[in-house]
């Protein structure tokens, strides 16, 4: 038989496995083993079964958030400018013009499309003098107006922006610009073709003759096969004459 280990009390056994001795009889070390059955300890080849009890954790509630609403939003989320949160935006909303305040039409094209509105700045090239130098810019082809496509009820974060006057509108309602002219003009600026702004002038038209010989005449604007002919008339005694105008001579009075 083994020699009896008489360690001092509270003295820890070599093993790590071993428990703390802590009476003066002595110790002998005790394994731990786990089995089915429970924890046995075993000492010198004598094997004990150790009941531990277990404390077995109440499981806690799980917290459930409200049902979420049915409500179906209509209309697409906005975001702090006013504007449809980016991606929200349906394409097929209409044109719009819109106004804005002198040479301020690229300033206003910048900040619609950090908004993620699509918009249209046609421009023509001209040459611009400097101090010491010619330089080639492009200037809006409309001065004063800018097109963009957005939803008329989000008008709001449109007319926010610096340098916007307002949407022209009739009625109070912002006027839609039908889609073939805005394509027309597009597809125009898109090509290598000459091209320069012209008012829009009508037959039948009171017009001013603004270059040549007759500048500051005013009559009505006529057409005769594929010429334009300015009408110059005597409404006293019911007679007019007519001369032949270059549309781009002329201004509406």
């Amino acid at each position: 038989m083994p020699p009896r280990l008489n360690p001092s009390p509270t003295t820890t056994c070599a093993t790590a496995s071993w428990r703390t001795c802590s009476t003066s009889a002595g110790c002998r070390p005790w394994i731990d083993i786990w089995g089915p059955s429970g924890r046995t300890r075993s000492s010198s080849g004598s094997t004990r079964t150790c009941r531990t009890s277990t404390r077995r954790r109440s499981p806690t509630a799980r917290r459930r958030g409200p049902a979420p609403s049915s409500t179906r939003m209509d209309t697409a989320p906005l975001d702090s400018t006013g504007l449809p949160a980016p991606g929200e935006q349906e394409a097929e909303h209409p044109w719009y013009a819109v106004w804005t305040r002198s040479r301020h039409e690229q300033v206003v094209r910048e900040q619609l499309e950090r908004k993620q509105v699509e918009t249209f700045l046609p421009t023509i090239t001209r040459w611009s003098r400097w101090k010491d130098r010619r330089k080639k810019i492009a200037w809006p082809l409309f001065p004063g107006y800018c097109f963009a496509r957005f939803d008329p009820e989000h008008r709001l974060g449109i007319l926010r922006c610096t340098g916007v006057v307002s949407i022209v509108s009739f009625d109070g309602e912002p006027a839609p610009i039908a889609p073939q002219e805005i394509d027309g003009i597009r597809r125009l600026v898109d090509t290598d073709l000459l091209y320069d702004p012209c008012p829009l002038i009508r037959e039948g038209m009171m017009v001013e003759v603004v270059h040549g010989p007759l500048r500051g005449v005013v009559g009505r604007l006529v057409r005769k096969g594929s010429h334009a002919r300015l009408v110059l008339s005597v409404d006293l005694i019911g007679q007019a004459v007519s001369v032949e105008v270059d549309a781009a001579d002329v201004k509406a009075y």
